[in-house]
């Protein structure tokens, strides 16, 4: 997900009628709180205003609650509190990671946690607590390295004080502490004495040279309970005398109950009460509360309901994709300005219309949240990527106060955007539960399920696009005008980020990407378009499309110029493209691009893309057999500066890819007909599986820079570098998604 520049006090109106307004300290504003139980060192941290992020003046210190980002044990345990969720993309290893680097810690006693919804765990950057637009080590890079620093240098004063020696000659490494005459203290024995001492208002950071941790491939700290089974996910979670519910929701957005008869559901051992509630987007539905899943389900599977679709408006994908096309032929908002008039009389041409269907989330646990209501407070468990703003909408759902709501967050099994939602949806609709079923008269704690038919039937979506593009060249394959549309929803439009992410009628999202590195003339503008079906950012964002339509856009101009494809898109980067020319040259040295022969009827594919600050490049090498594309080999090369972890980095790659190649596999698409998503479960929406995945080969380009994100930018270049491959063998442009080679 990617939310783009945002101006705190935007955020903060947007937030008022929610929560409470995130507030800041001074820049290098430092909490130290009493200790917790068990004693030892407790330091908490709290950094707004970082880069293009930071607004201007920061306002007055405030006193936080203690809760702390660093918990140093006596047993010489370090705990160190993640201010973000962990969903596969490994911020409880490398946040962790980058805390321990400066205190010096003994990294085998290192333990990371995630952090309930807390002022103190809000995003540097952004202003609320998040985990989105790959901005968790890139925002938090300096903030956590300098609470271990801090803390460092508090255990180092601690013991020179004890032993009446000088701070510089106490040497810590390794979570021990040493003295100029040999003593030693471990870090936990001196935890203690270290929260007497005065918080430094100023540390010195290592010189990247000297680091230990950081930069090198570190295991995972939660692989071996996810490998053994016994990681604790959302799903997993259940509160004391807890129910389970599961809603009808209605099978057009935001459609009402008509007629209900629950005679039959009622009759079903284990059901305890069927009642309507309040559902997304102005809808209702029916809740079925039981002892269980299994009962909840038969229950919710016998209701009769009459759903009442009078009011709202029915999509059809069909009708959808002809007028996203008429009103592509039309210039929209401009986006970017540029002379097309030497279009008409270009010798060369490319004309193209590019379409890209509604895309499900799919993560591999299905949404779900336990919510614990009371009359003075409600707690709830789930796990969520907008710890902030959920918080504010449960709040204002259960008529309390932001600080009445108690929100743990939970490990949870992928997201890739469905768990930050700016309405907040399945938090809402769960509390909407936990109130209709207290006004029953019950008060246990209700667990909130969505099924995987739940999701993809009924859950948000990456919005439907439409591109027309009209290119000219000139007798030597430079472009010289190059006009272009885009058509889709907004996913910002009626939300909180609306102020931000839309201007001048355009949504920033929906056209990220298009025109770089390239010195192009590109005119760009864009129609956004409306439709009854919630759509919401997916894994990259717009460059999920951008790119696709960017990369084969430029092949397509490098084979017109009779130009290498890597050697054109170098030519006309001009000076704009350093980080892209690095990450592409090592993609095409590791790869042995135009070197090593390939095997009759395989080719190869080149695209290099930037997302969220990182720059990705595929080589792959594709074939057709009885006209089914296969992905062989991909390597890439990515230049995301400072590679904290480098482990994490190939993973994260690797998963992105194969979610990007999922893109293509015929039935990636989300369709429906009279307002109803046709699609409901991996056997009719189709996602990459083991036997299409490729050999993923990851190099990094060296940096000691700022590292910038990395859960999103390996998606975007994985399926044109694929298609321009296909191109080589079967000479068909691919200009829609999933592929489709029969009618290309």
């Amino acid at each position: 997900m990617r939310i783009e520049w945002i101006n705190k006090d935007n955020v903060d109106a947007a937030l008022a009628s929610q929560t409470a307004a995130p507030a800041g300290v001074s820049r290098r504003g430092f909490l130290k709180t009493g200790a917790v139980a068990g004693g030892g060192l407790v330091l908490g941290f709290f950094m707004p205003g970082a880069g293009r992020f930071a607004h201007a003046q920061q306002p007055p210190a405030k006193v936080y609650e203690p809760n702390a980002f660093l918990h140093i044990a006596p047993d010489n345990t370090v705990t160190v509190q993640v201010n973000r969720l962990e969903f596969g993309q490994g911020v409880q290893t490398s946040m962790p990671m980058l805390i321990a680097e400066e205190l010096d810690a003994d990294w085998s006693k290192v333990n990371g946690a995630l952090a309930p919804a807390g002022d103190q765990y809000k995003d540097p950057a952004f202003g609320i607590q998040i985990t989105g637009g790959s901005g968790s080590i890139a925002h938090s890079y300096i903030q956590y390295r300098e609470i271990g620093a801090k803390a460092r240098a508090m255990l180092v004063a601690a013991a020179a004080e004890q032993w009446q020696v000088a701070p510089a000659q106490v040497k810590a490494g390794n979570g021990v502490l040493t003295g100029p005459a040999g003593q030693t203290a471990t870090f936990g024995a001196m935890a203690d004495a270290a929260m007497k001492q005065p918080v430094p208002a100023t540390v010195v950071l290592k010189d990247p040279k000297d680091f230990k941790i950081i930069g090198k491939p570190v295991k995972r700290l939660d692989a071996r309970l996810k490998a053994t089974g016994k990681q604790q996910f959302g799903m997993d979670f259940k509160a004391p005398d807890s129910k389970v519910a599961l809603v009808a929701r209605p099978p057009v957005f935001g459609a009402k109950v008509g007629k209900l008869d629950a005679s039959k559901a009622k009759a079903i051992k284990g059901v305890l009460e069927v009642l309507e509630v309040k559902t997304d987007r102005g809808g209702s539905g029916v809740v079925v509360v039981a002892d269980g899943y299994w009962p909840a389900k038969m229950g919710r599977d016998a209701l009769v309901i009459d759903w009442d679709t009078s009011a709202v408006e029915k999509v059809s994908s069909e009708q959808q994709l002809k007028d996203f096309k008429a009103l592509a032929q039309k210039p929209g908002a401009s986006a970017r300005r540029a002379d097309t008039s030497k279009l008409a009389g270009a010798p060369k041409k490319i004309n193209a219309v590019y379409e890209f269907p509604y895309l499900a989330h799919a993560p591999m646990e299905p949404l779900n949240c336990v919510v614990d209501l009371r009359a003075d407070g409600c707690t709830v468990w789930a796990g969520t990527q907008f710890q902030t703003v959920d918080q504010g909408a449960i709040a204002a759902t259960a008529g309390l106060k932001p600080e009445q709501v108690v929100l743990n967050t939970m490990m949870a099994g992928g997201g890739f955007g469905r768990r930050g939602v700016p309405t907040s949806d399945y938090l809402v609709e769960a509390v909407n539960v936990a109130k209709v079923w207290r006004a029953a008269g019950k008060t246990d704690p209700v667990k909130v399920v969505w099924s995987r038919e739940d999701d993809i039937k009924g859950g948000y979506y990456r919005p439907s696009h439409v591109h027309r593009a009209d290119i000219g060249l000139d007798a030597k394959g430079n472009i010289v005008a190059w006009d272009h549309v885009i058509v889709g929803q907004s996913i910002a439009a009626g939300t909180m980020f609306e102020p931000m992410m839309i201007k001048d009628g355009v949504d920033s999202t929906m056209v990220e990407g298009m025109g770089e590195p390239y010195d192009v003339p590109l005119n760009l503008s864009a129609h956004i378009a409306k439709a009854n079906v919630p759509v919401l950012w997916w894994r990259s964002v717009g460059s999920t499309h951008t790119a696709y339509v960017m990369e084969t856009l430029i092949d397509e101009a490098a084979h017109a110029a009779k130009m290498d494809p890597v050697a054109y898109r170098k030519k006309i980067m001009g000076g704009k493209g350093k980080r892209h020319v690095a990450a592409l040259d090592l993609a095409v040295a590791k790869s042995g691009y135009g070197k090593k022969a390939l095997p009759k009827g395989q080719a190869w594919g080149v695209a290099v893309h930037e997302s969220f600050n990182t720059v990705v490049a595929y080589v792959v090498v594709a074939s057709v057999k009885d006209g089914v594309p296969k992905l062989h080999k991909v390597t890439a090369g990515v230049h995301c500066n400072t590679a904290v972890n480098p482990l994490t980095i190939e993973a994260q790659v690797q998963g992105a890819a194969l979610m990007g190649l999922g893109m293509t596999i015929p039935g990636a698409a989300i369709t429906l007909k009279d307002g109803v998503v046709e699609q409901q479960n991996f056997s009719d929406y189709s996602v990459a599986r083991m036997t299409d995945m490729p050999a993923i080969d990851v190099h990094i380009v060296p940096s000691n820079d700022a590292p910038t994100g990395m859960g999103e930018p390996g998606l975007p270049p994985l399926a044109p570098a694929f298609a321009n491959a296909l191109f080589k063998i079967t000479g068909k442009r691919l200009r829609k998604l999933p592929f489709d080679l029969a009618s290309a």
